[in-house]
């Protein structure tokens, strides 16, 4: 390969790395070709970038990316390896899952995890379980949302019942006390 070849890979891997908040380091090795193109597909759906790299390049992209450190997944720079880009933290996880779900071969099955940049910490392969059930910034603010919102829709609807009445009857009475 060309070393200006070379220099353009390295810069496109560098904007796509800063361009994607988390980062999945995948072996997809053993698959044939049916389930690569499956992989593929639902990496589309799913809105996940797989992009397959040379190790060396990948880490002078991640090298070049300047707010970011990434030397704890130098380590796993072995052998070939994959990129899943997403914008949702546990895309990538449950994409992995699914297809060791339908391997029969569980410790063979492919994609497997190498190791993982996601919500500004770095995960090891032992750590699919807990990426999986990571929740996305959305759900978490929906969440939020909800447990504030759950307060006042208890009182309004205490309001609306019979014990509406009853409230009322409470501060009529405390009303003729005072």
């Amino acid at each position: 390969m060309k070393k200006e070849d070379k220099g353009r890979i390295i810069n496109e891997l560098t904007e796509q790395l800063k361009q994607y908040p988390h980062i999945y380091l995948t072996d997809i090795e053993a698959l044939n070709a049916e389930k690569t193109s499956k992989l593929r597909k639902a990496c589309y759906k799913q809105e996940v970038k797989l992009v397959m790299v040379k190790n060396t390049l990948l880490k002078k992209a991640m090298d070049n990316v300047e707010d970011t450190d990434f030397s704890e997944l130098y380590s796993v720079l072995k052998g070939n390896t994959a990129v899943m880009l997403a914008n949702v933290a546990n895309a990538p996880a449950r994409l992995i899952q699914e297809f060791i779900k339908d391997a029969k071969d569980k410790e063979a099955a492919r994609p497997k995890l190498k190791g993982a940049y996601v919500q500004e910490g770095f995960y090891t392969a032992n750590d699919l379980e807990a990426l999986a059930t990571i929740k996305s910034r959305e759900e978490l603010i929906g969440d939020v949302i909800g447990l504030l919102q759950s307060p006042a829709k208890n009182i309004i609807s205490a309001l609306q019942s019979n014990g509406g009445q009853k409230i009322h009857g409470l501060l009529k009475t405390l009303e003729e006390r005072t």
